[in-house]
């Protein structure tokens, strides 16, 4: 959606909004860390994010990969912030195009002197060559109101013809002076402009970044500020929380002052605890998404807005998963793809990592040398007493402690899990744990576990199995042979709601060639856990060695009344190898 949108909509619904903007890192760990930061701050109920644009365009790529991640990834509206400094003309229609190709219809623009000469120049070029496809934003800068009347003039009139030229809203530098910006607007107000101004906010994190800042853009800060700041300026602790409070009255005299301002950017610096701060201080709640519209995150890029359907394997993987199939042919009725495409699993350009550095790994996991050990790390990823494995890019789900204890013993019998889901038989969809999709709606799901195991203790669970005739399994192995006991090559719906007046919808499923296609990725993420550790040090050897030998099984209970029921293959199995084992231990004891 056009911010522009959000803006019209926002008095409709009586409601003040906020806005997060952010710059790309100069590290590649910084970059993720501050997308898991934006993950995070999401929950802080942004209307939308900008990304800068460093002037000459020395982070261009980066700008782009990042409006691509949190559009299509993180599912946030997303504007991107150019600065056109000695930008040429190419570069500028190159990010264009990344833009709309990704779902980004926001830009805001901040022109310099030397790429295009004026700012209402690439104005113009943007309106000519997109028509109205974008949204335009031109920044605002209330400390011209410290101008003399003439030069105050014509920097009025310069913005006028901006706006005239096709600009929708204006994003302003960041004051700390509310009378300033008060009296600004209503001088461009009185000029004829009457397009949307959004003021920029930044908490006052520490006095040593306060001073920068303001130094640097030459703000000016009223003296009742500088009062109380300067006299805690060595306490950091303090600074922020004195300057929260004065910044947040600020933000209220603005919003208070009946000139049309509904709604604050805030320039977060890459920082969360002071945005959060302000936030909780102006009592602004975020509007948290009770419903969510799908099980999982929807992604906001034009070609994958109208997919309801997602192979469960990819469940922890989110992020591998929008990559993996950005080349899989078009969504056909909404569905996943087409699983008779040639593009459908191929690896080729994609690549696997672990999200974690070697460092935070090594952290995590420690130094496994037996099997037991393995099955140790599992078995407190369920149970939440360790936040990641190479399979999960996060904790475990909330649904998931529904499920830990049984979780937890399986993997302690040799069953070392990386996905599941538990039987839900008919909750209502604004059920805090299940719930997604419109209101007065009901959610189901079969139970699901996904596992490697080795081939001895494999062949004890599918005796069992083969007993309950509502399971169906898949098992494969690294070179790719596959067997199954299901008889029909369609999809095996695992997860599903009844809404009034819609069709029943299957976001998750269950198939054969899709599993193939996991399957690469998820031996491959066990072959770079196993490079993390020296060359032929017991841990690389024992995860590659489980790796090269053990089989990747899931397994669907198929009647969804029976919460319990999936489970108990696993522990009859279970009970059996470790009978076998103690019996032929004690022959050999003897």
């Amino acid at each position: 959606m056009k911010i522009s949108q959000k803006f019209q909509q926002s008095p409709k619904d009586d409601k003040i909004w906020w806005s997060f903007e952010y710059f790309p890192p100069r590290t590649a760990q910084g970059l993720q860390n501050l997308l898991d930061r934006i993950e995070r701050m999401r929950a802080l109920g942004p209307e939308f994010i900008d990304i800068t644009w460093n002037a000459g365009g020395r982070t261009s790529d980066l700008t782009s990969e990042m409006v691509k991640t949190c559009q299509g990834l993180i599912g946030i509206e997303t504007c991107m912030h150019l600065t056109c400094t000695n930008m040429p003309k190419e570069k500028v229609d190159s990010a264009l195009r990344d833009a709309k190709q990704h779902g980004c219809r926001n830009d805001e623009w901040e022109a310099v002197e030397g790429g295009f000469v004026h700012g209402i120049d690439l104005v113009k070029h943007i309106r000519r060559e997109y028509g109205d496809y974008f949204d335009i934003a031109v920044a605002g800068f209330p400390q011209h109101m410290s101008l003399p009347p003439e030069e105050l003039k014509q920097e009025i009139q310069w913005l006028k013809e901006k706006v005239d030229a096709g600009v929708n809203f204006i994003f302003t530098q960041m004051f700390y002076d509310a009378q300033l910006f008060i009296d600004w607007v209503k001088a461009i107000r009185e000029a004829g402009i009457t397009i949307p101004v959004v003021p920029g906010v930044a908490p006052i994190q520490t006095w040593n970044g306060f001073q920068r800042a303001t130094s640097l853009a030459k703000i000016i800060v009223p003296q009742s500020f500088l009062d109380v700041l300067e006299p805690v300026k060595n306490n950091d602790e303090k600074v922020r929380e004195i300057g929260t409070k004065l910044v947040a009255d600020m933000c209220r005299q603005i919003l208070d002052a009946n000139i049309g301002v509904r709604g604050i950017h805030f320039y977060t610096m890459n920082l969360e605890k002071g945005t959060k701060m302000l936030l909780e201080e102006l009592n602004l709640v975020p509007r948290i998404e009770t419903i969510k519209p799908l099980p999982w995150r929807q992604s906001l890029t034009p070609n994958r807005r109208q997919e309801t359907i997602r192979p469960i394997f990819w469940a922890n993987r989110a992020k591998s998963y929008i990559s993996r199939t950005e080349n899989w042919d078009e969504y056909p009725n909404g569905r996943f793809g087409d699983s008779r495409s040639p593009a459908y699993g191929e690896l080729d350009g994609y690549g696997v990592w672990i999200k974690q550095t070697k460092e935070d790994a090594l952290k995590l996991w420690g130094h496994p040398t037996t099997f037991a050990d393995l099955a140790s790390l599992f078995s407190h990823f369920c149970t939440s007493d360790l936040k990641a494995l190479p399979w999960s890019d996060q904790e475990p789900s909330s649904e998931t402690s529904v499920i830990s204890k049984q979780l937890a013993r399986i993997n302690e019998l040799g069953f070392l899990t990386i996905n599941s889901q538990p039987a839900v038989n008919g909750v209502r969809s604004d059920d805090k744990i299940f719930g997604w999709g419109p209101s007065n709606g009901y959610v189901y799901q079969k139970a699901y576990l996904e596992f490697f195991v080795s081939p001895a203790l494999l062949s004890l669970l599918l005796t069992q199995i083969e007993r309950d005739s509502n399971i169906t399994y898949y098992v494969i192995n690294k070179r790719g042979d596959l067997r199954t006991n299901t008889h029909s090559d369609g999809p095996n719906a695992v997860t599903w709601g009844v809404f009034p007046g819609k069709e029943i919808i299957q976001p998750t499923i269950v198939e054969a060639v899709s599993f193939m296609a996991w399957k690469d990725e998820a031996y491959e993420l066990g072959t770079q856990w196993a490079k993390l550790y020296e060359h032929d040090s017991p841990s690389q050897k024992l995860i590659t060695e489980f790796m090269d030998t053990s089989f990747l099984v899931n397994v669907v209970h198929n009647d969804f009344h029976e919460s319990d029921a999936i489970f108990k293959p696993f522990f009859k199995a279970g009970a059996e190898y470790i009978a076998l084992q103690s019996k032929t231990n004690g022959v050999n004891g003897h």
